[in-house]
């Protein structure tokens, strides 16, 4: 049975989500944004392998490849396809909700929730995701995956949003940067 299900573009036009029928992984994320990276990961190492490839994003159900600006899609769509159905995946169930230090204050806790609850939903739902680096008084410092990695509007409008959201939801001072 193939896996892919479908194949959508994201607001990243170097970045395409490819979407899968079943569970690659469970409670986990995985990120790599090169080959040495990926190396010990058969989808990311593989995908990698294809040359002309960027990064590589993966949750449960889609995987998210960006690739270099002057590589054309349509040498790379069928390859990829072919990697993903291919692929055997260990299940290793590590927790990316909680990528902040596992001590954690009240602020950081609700920050944590926020973007596991509000944020990372919407990021994946582009093909993307976000990683909580660090929390330093009032500053949060993050690190974009998979599409939002390397996407134009990430500096700006999805940054801006993500750290009104915050503002709003957790405490007006907050300042969120990236990594």
């Amino acid at each position: 049975m193939p896996k892919i299900a479908n194949i959508e573009p994201t607001p990243n036009p170097n970045a395409l989500k490819f979407v899968v029928k079943e569970p690659l992984i469970t409670k986990t994320a995985r990120s790599f944004q090169d080959f040495a990276s990926a190396v010990g990961d058969p989808l990311g190492s593989a995908i990698f392998a294809l040359g002309s490839v960027t990064s590589v994003f993966y949750m449960d159900r889609f995987v998210t490849v960006n690739k270099l600006q002057t590589a054309d899609w349509t040498d790379l769509i069928d390859p990829i396809c072919d990697v993903i159905e291919d692929c055997k995946i260990e299940n290793v169930a590590t927790n990316f909700e909680n990528s902040a230090p596992l001590e954690t204050d009240d602020m950081l806790q609700k920050i944590i929730d926020v973007v596991n609850n509000r944020i990372r939903p919407g990021l994946a739902g582009d093909g993307g995701g976000l990683d909580v680096i660090s929390f330093d008084g009032k500053t949060l410092t993050i690190a974009y995956q998979g599409a939002c990695g390397s996407c134009p509007a990430a500096g700006t409008g999805t940054l801006q949003f993500i750290e009104g959201l915050l503002q709003h939801e957790v405490d007006p001072s907050i300042k969120v940067v990236m990594s």
